[in-house]
């Protein structure tokens, strides 16, 4: 770890005390854990803290960890990954929402303007709700749609399909008609290869 990622690691360590777990390094890049309940007084604290001052939110998104080894009791995470123009140091942040049932955590547009679009997004595909957002609906799937498609539970075929359709002039909801079909690579399948045949 370089001085400046160091001297990060003190500084979130002594401004934030308790409030978070780590920072642990890895790729070069710090990641503090922060609890749903302390997760918008520390991103306040952060963005505002002069001796911090990640003025720029860089990306938010949603994880679902159920088939991640060591995360079996925590379903839902936040992730958001922070810059400080003015010290030229980088931080991610992750929060994981207590209840996969109902995952909730703090809406942080008030701190970041630009969280909007990433919290709508991590709703709609995951089915994270954030608490204080003003506008939560779906930004990527259709308003009607059923579900949150990045969640590792949900049917790789979805529940149904859109399409229009001329004689109605509109379109419609239909059931899924997609056939289900083995992938295999073309040079597995073909039996040439596998005997070693002309290929002319």
């Amino acid at each position: 770890m370089n001085q400046k990622l160091e001297r990060l690691q003190l500084l979130l360590k002594d401004l934030l005390g308790d409030r978070i777990t780590g920072p642990e390094c890895a790729f070069n890049e710090l990641t503090i854990e922060v609890s749903a309940e302390n997760y918008h007084a520390v991103m306040m604290q952060l963005h505002d803290n002069p001796a911090l001052r990640f003025e720029q939110l860089v990306d938010l998104s949603g994880i679902d960890y159920s088939e991640f080894a060591g995360r079996e009791e925590r379903r839902f995470a936040v992730t958001c990954h922070l810059t400080s123009l003015t010290h030229n140091w980088r931080l991610r942040v992750r929060v994981f929402a207590p209840d996969e049932n109902f995952p909730l955590v703090d809406s942080i547009t008030d701190v970041w303007n630009c969280a909007n679009w990433y919290e709508r997004e991590a709703f709609d595909l995951y089915g994270i709700l954030f608490e204080g957002h003003t506008d939560l609906r779906r930004i990527l799937t259709d308003y009607g749609f059923v579900g949150h498609p990045f969640r590792k539970d949900f049917p790789v075929s979805g529940h149904v399909e859109m399409r229009y359709d001329a004689e109605q002039k509109r379109v419609i909801y239909q059931p899924v008609t997609i056939e289900p079909r083995e992938v295999t690579p073309r040079i597995v399948r073909e039996d040439l290869y596998a005997r070693g045949g002309d290929r002319g």
